[in-house]
């Protein structure tokens, strides 16, 4: 009998303590703790988003290139609508009656899910348009407006490079839980690579109802308000001027134009061309059909998407390896006739005299003369046999920042394509291929392929003699520092005094003599150096090439012209290269050269591109 009261009691202590407990917990979160009253799916109060400016994007000089100006939605809360006159509200909005209708049947099907929520009915109408629904808003119960932001483009230029803000959806949600429907997003460019610094913090203000759900006053006197906090402004290295030039050099033309300061790595232009025209970003959503269906993609950012054969540009990467690997001095000198031969197999080239020197080879272009280098890496008997041989080569190469992702700040980057061993085997047969049978890699043709970007960061190599930074486009500032690894040096495996040869050979293709392929790049006053490429394209005539920087010492810019299907490399991508070099050098194109921009600026290849219609 006492085992059996001192059990019951036992149970009466813990169920009173655990009484006691839920008393004590009930009277926090009743009496003292009033979070639960305030959260947001508590149906007796209302919240109305207070929506934050999103930060201002600029130039490298301080510029405004993104900046906002107030636009107002429509907002709809389907509990508290009543009946309306549909057609006076479709007038005002400008907007048709099965646009309302298709509206109030979706509420209606997810009245469970809606609840008492307030939604986006019409987004960004008009000023004029606000003004008129705000004097007639009486008529119209469960609708309200409210001010939004809307993106502005002070400059005309920077389409793709800066990307556009649209609302989000179904997917960004799910991959995305903090934000609502309703909210927007940056979904391209910048405004996507940026969006936790540009998108700020949302605020609301808190309305209590009453028994039928009508607005009766500020819960709390605003004490649970938020105050919206403005996104943060983010500083870009693109100039603003430059990147306008850039893009009109680039009208009606396939490609992309790229330039990079070589002492931090900072973007100054980014053209994809075709690209979007600023004028249809701030109102995506009536232009993303015509965008999407246009045959020469605008949407889609070449600079870094678009792997190509880089073409002779790459007979600097060889030429690197092969002073590197001792098995080429400046002095060795090749033959030319016309191409290289062995057997059945030709490598064409142009006319030039013959034979040649290392820095003759780079000023003339000489295809021949890298056919002999490239089996010298090869065929090098300090290897076992070419896949030792290889897999070195392909170590200098990636060291130079082929074959990889650079790690730029630039969304959807891609690492381009380097040949392997294990794919030669399968093109050729397990221990059966040579270094003839890959011979195309010598000149920048085969199997690999490199996007504009990793051809600029070259270029910005070149210029700096043997290291460089990773690409970026957002400025460093106090206020939105940028990341260390945007700040670290990247060294190849290349001395410094290869770099230096290859950089004079450069210097000649520009300012050399009779044969010298990039000529029409000379500067006055300005010592240039750069490297012509013609990319052999069997879809078409052979895009057009060149990467440069100037000046020579102390490099303030690093360039390539990539233009598809523009044939040789001085034939366009020359002129369009030195032109932009010449504008943010100069400020101004010398008189004597004026032919020159603007044979550029009418030259249309539109019609030489391949598309689909």
């Amino acid at each position: 009998m006492a085992v059996f009261l001192e059990k019951k009691n036992i149970l009466i202590t813990g169920i009173a303590v655990a009484f006691l407990v839920i008393v004590i917990r009930l009277f926090n979160v009743q009496i003292i703790d009033k979070s639960y009253r305030i959260n947001a799916d508590n149906n007796a109060l209302k919240y109305e988003t207070r929506y934050p400016a999103r930060g201002l994007i600029l130039d490298r000089n301080g510029d405004i290139i993104v900046g906002n100006k107030i636009t107002y939605d429509i907002m709809v809360t389907p509990v508290e609508v009543e009946a309306f006159d549909t057609l006076q509200f479709c007038k005002i909005l400008s907007i048709d009656t099965s646009f309302v209708k298709e509206k109030f049947r979706d509420y209606k099907l997810y009245r469970r899910k809606v609840g008492f929520q307030t939604l986006t009915f019409l987004k960004q109408v008009s000023n004029e348009q606000y003004n008129m629904f705000i004097e007639q808003l009486y008529k119209f119960p469960g609708f309200s407006a409210i001010p939004r932001l809307a993106r502005t483009y002070p400059f005309n230029a920077g389409g793709n490079l800066l990307g556009y803000v649209s609302e989000v959806d179904a997917n960004y949600l799910k991959r995305n839980p903090s934000y609502k429907m309703g909210d927007y997003a940056g979904k391209t460019g910048m405004e996507e690579a940026y969006e936790e610094l540009l998108k700020g913090e949302k605020g609301y203000t808190i309305y209590l109802r009453d028994a039928h759900n009508r607005i009766k006053e500020h819960y709390e006197q605003g004490q649970y308000d938020k105050t919206a906090v403005k996104g943060a402004d983010v500083v870009t290295t693109i100039d603003a001027h430059l990147q306008a030039y850039g893009e009109t050099l680039m009208k009606n033309k396939v490609g992309s134009l790229v330039a990079i300061e070589p002492s931090t790595g900072e973007i100054l232009t980014m053209v994809s061309s075709p690209g979007i025209n600023v004028n249809q970003l701030a109102e995506i959503n009536k232009h993303y059909k015509d965008i999407v269906a246009d045959p020469y993609k605008p949407m889609f950012n070449r600079v870094v998407m678009s792997p190509q054969p880089p073409g002779s540009v790459f007979k600097l990467v060889n030429g690197l390896i092969g002073l590197q690997e001792n098995v080429v001095t400046v002095d060795t000198k090749y033959p030319c006739h016309r191409g290289y031969t062995v057997g059945n197999l030709t490598v064409g080239c142009h006319n030039h005299p013959s034979p040649l020197n290392f820095y003759q080879s780079i000023m003339m272009s000489c295809n021949a003369y890298y056919c002999y280098l490239f089996r010298s890496i090869m065929d090098n008997p300090k290897y076992s046999n070419i896949r030792e041989a290889f897999l070195k080569w392909s170590e200098y190469v990636k060291s130079l920042g082929f074959g990889t992702k650079l790690g730029s700040d630039i969304p959807s980057e891609q690492a381009g394509q380097m040949p392997t061993v294990e794919k030669y085997d399968r093109l050729h047969g397990k221990g059966r291929w040579r270094s003839l049978s890959i011979i195309s890699l010598s000149i920048g043709q085969g199997e690999i392929g490199c996007t504009p970007l990793h051809l600029a960061n070259f270029a910005a190599t070149l210029a700096n003699r043997g290291y460089y930074y990773t690409p970026h486009l957002q400025k460093d500032t106090q206020d939105t520092p940028i990341e260390d690894k945007y700040k670290a040096r990247h060294y190849t495996m290349i001395d410094t005094a290869n770099f230096s040869k290859v950089v004079e050979g450069m210097y000649l293709a520009v300012n050399g003599g009779p044969g010298a392929t990039a000529r029409s790049a000379a500067l006055e006053g300005i010592e240039v150096c750069g490297k012509t490429g013609t990319a052999q394209n069997p879809h078409g005539d052979d895009h057009s090439v060149f990467i440069c920087f100037a000046p020579k010492d102390n490099p303030k810019i690093a360039v390539v012209a990539y233009i598809e299907n523009g044939g040789f490399g001085a034939t366009w991508a020359v002129p369009i290269a030195s032109l932009l070099v010449e504008k943010y050098l100069k400020d101004s194109i010398a008189p004597e050269r004026a032919w020159m921009e603007q044979r550029v600026l009418e030259g249309n290849l539109l019609n030489k591109v391949k598309i689909k219609r």
